[in-house]
């Protein structure tokens, strides 16, 4: 269940992306299902790219190990090189650990359990666009003294979709807010990540209306 929330998630940032942010704007299902179709064939690519940067760096890896074995004992460079290997084994690592969960994706898709993915990401960019104007009011008054049209645009839609988390769909506080915080891990910067936490702490502590 985790996995498919943090799946809806990921996939309506992604489709949201697709869209043109310039104020209100309306779509229908015909198009919100081709948004969603685009969305999950970035998604799709993505997992491909990394799987791809993971080739490489196994590659590398065993490249070391092959020219340590032939200059073990002519020099002494086999800690360095052995320091490098468990650095890049550690990148490997967190690669495979992201990609165990993506693999599944197509299946979650398919028997999504206790939730349908596409029709609870098609629900969260409807209630986005046809609500647009309050929703960005509504964060804009949590901002202090920001304005939402300030962010990157990757950090207003992760502020949106727990807005529509916590003011549309019931979701606990707690579980909208760490939904939100983990699409920041993954998808915003630094600046952007402690931004995202400031305006969400405040959400928890004044329920928007």
């Amino acid at each position: 269940m985790h996995n498919n929330r943090f799946l809806s998630r990921e996939l309506s940032l992604i489709s949201l992306g697709l869209i043109k942010d310039k104020g209100d704007f309306k779509l229908n299902k015909v198009q919100i299902d081709e948004i969603y179709e685009s969305a999950l064939d970035s998604l799709i690519n993505h997992c491909r790219d990394e799987l791809d940067n993971c080739e490489l760096d196994l590659e590398n890896a065993s490249q070391k190990i092959l020219d340590s074995e032939l200059q073990e004992g002519v020099d002494s460079s086999f800690s360095n090189v052995r320091e490098e290997l468990k650095k890049s084994l550690k990148k490997i690592e967190s690669v495979m650990n992201t990609l165990s969960v993506t693999l599944d994706f197509p299946k979650l898709i398919v028997s999504s359990g206790q939730i349908d993915i596409r029709d609870d990401v098609n629900q969260r960019i409807s209630f986005i666009i046809n609500n647009l104007t309050i929703i960005d009011s509504d964060i804009n008054q949590a901002m202090d003294g920001w304005r939402l049209k300030r962010l990157p645009r990757i950090d207003r839609d992760i502020l949106r979709l727990a807005y529509v988390d916590i003011n549309f769909m019931n979701t606990p506080i707690a579980v909208a807010c760490d939904q939100a915080v983990n699409l920041a891990n993954k998808y915003s910067d630094t600046q952007g990540r402690k931004f995202i936490n400031g305006v969400l702490r405040r959400l928890q502590t004044v329920r928007l209306k």
